[in-house]
């Protein structure tokens, strides 16, 4: 099952972005579920994330989420998680 987590960052959190992007980005390489990912941006400013993750269900989804870096340090304001089906690429 392929889900959307959409995550918008709280307003100045860009140095906690900064602080546990290692974390972020090893926890994916561990978890092995991310078919896609890139932040959300307004210009150059990193502002959120894009996250598609291929999981057995929600609750997998679920789980990944809170156990993220980022989640867990506060970064984001609200996090998203939608049922997501691919048609092209």
């Amino acid at each position: 099952m392929l889900v959307a987590l959409i995550a918008r960052d709280k307003d100045g959190a860009l140095q906690t972005r900064l602080d546990n992007r290692a974390a972020h980005l090893a926890y994916i390489e561990e978890t092995g579920v991310v078919a896609q990912a890139g932040p959300l941006l307004d210009g150059d400013a990193m502002i959120g994330s894009l996250v598609i993750l291929d999981v057995a269900d929600l609750a997998a989804a679920e789980n990944w989420a809170a156990n993220d870096p980022y989640a867990k340090a506060g970064l984001f304001q609200s996090v998203q998680l939608i049922p997501w089906k691919k048609v092209i690429g």
